[in-house]
């Protein structure tokens, strides 16, 4: 994307593409979990306390709640048909792409990002922008490390894209249920938005 279109896509979408820009420490993310207090849903330094809130994940995404309903997953996935129409591909074309694992239809990322290439070389941008949201979404505020973009995270983008709602109180609450996992468990992996908690962690660390 050039400025324009970076401008087009921030105006809709908020600061999410940003967050694909940030090169997460690793090291500091597993550190950050060994003070997680899973009793009091906080992170425990010494006689300090710190605990990410919705208004800072607001401020990082650049996605205010403000007259806007939080987005809440009711376990219905959408059709075909209405991906189809957002990402310009054929209903037949998404069946034929469409996986299943464990019960749930996911649609391979190398598709949609095939998608996006031929969108920008046919200089379609505002299906662009959206194909590239999704992107977004699927790799960056709900993660899926199998490269796979699932029904429940396109359904999250389209609740945005067509309703407004907003996805911040459900990537807060990944936040948390990945460390709350990590404590019953420590080997498990750390699967939610990274850059967002390493946003808030640094912003704590540096005042500049």
């Amino acid at each position: 994307m050039d400025q324009v279109q970076h401008q087009a896509f921030n105006k809709v979408y908020g600061k999410i593409w940003d967050l694909t820009m940030i090169e997460v420490s690793v090291e500091a993310i597993a550190s950050l979990t060994q003070y997680y207090d899973q009793s009091l849903r906080c992170f425990t330094f010494g006689d300090f306390q710190l605990a990410p809130t919705i208004d800072e994940f607001e401020g990082i995404l650049r996605c205010r709640l403000g007259g806007r309903k939080p987005y809440v997953f009711f376990g219905f996935y959408p059709s075909m048909a209405r991906i189809a129409k957002l990402v310009k591909i054929s209903k037949q074309e998404l069946e034929r792409m469409k996986q299943n694992r464990n019960g749930v239809a996911r649609i391979p990322r190398k598709h949609l990002e095939e998608k996006a290439e031929a969108l920008a070389s046919q200089g379609e941008w505002a299906s662009f922008i959206n194909v590239s949201a999704l992107l977004v979404f699927g790799t960056v505020l709900f993660l899926n490390v199998d490269r796979l973009a699932d029904l429940a995270v396109i359904n999250a983008f389209l609740a945005y894209h067509h309703n407004k709602e907003s996805p911040v109180i459900a990537v807060l609450v990944d936040a948390y249920d990945t460390f709350d996992l990590r404590c019953g468990k420590s080997s498990a992996r750390i699967i939610c938005c990274t850059p967002t908690i390493y946003v808030w962690l640094v912003s704590h660390v540096f005042l500049s």
